[in-house]
């Protein structure tokens, strides 16, 4: 083989269709853009979703639910997950560097999933009811953020 042999597999390569070119093409006169109306014209646009002036589908349709603009700034972190962790206190900078609390993660939560036998101390994360009593069980500490201490 060749560098300067190589072509496209056969038939992978069409040539561009030359529209409003006469009868004989197949594509002349109204050049496949039917006839009249704001889509035949030059500069014909109309928005996404626009039906016409009828009212569209997206604004018809009745709205339901809430998305939380901060449910991606709070990790979830398991308690067996804690359980692999090598250090005595954990923090989120902990949580990051361990690959547990993704990068962008302005807060964790620590939830009741798995079991724990060792020691830790938690500082300034959240903790869930059966967490914190499974963490204090096992002998460690959970020291609650400044804003969740308070309420």
């Amino acid at each position: 083989m060749r560098l300067n042999t190589i072509k496209p597999a056969t038939g992978s390569k069409h040539s561009r269709k030359r529209v409003g070119r006469g009868t004989g093409c197949g594509q002349g006169k109204t050049a496949g853009r039917g006839h009249k109306g704001q889509k035949a014209r030059a500069g014909g646009y109309h928005k996404v979703g626009f039906e016409g002036g009828q009212m569209p589908l997206h604004r018809r349709l009745p709205k339901r639910g809430f998305h939380s603009p901060l449910s991606g700034d709070t990790a979830e972190i398991r308690l067996g997950d804690i359980q692999k962790l090598s250090t005595e206190t954990i923090d989120l900078g902990v949580l990051k560097s361990a690959g547990l609390a993704h990068q962008t993660a302005l807060h964790a939560k620590v939830i009741l999933a798995g079991t724990i036998e060792r020691k830790v101390a938690l500082k300034g994360l959240g903790v869930s009811k059966g967490a914190r009593a499974a963490i204090e069980k096992a002998g460690g500490s959970v020291e609650l953020p400044a804003v969740q201490a308070q309420a």
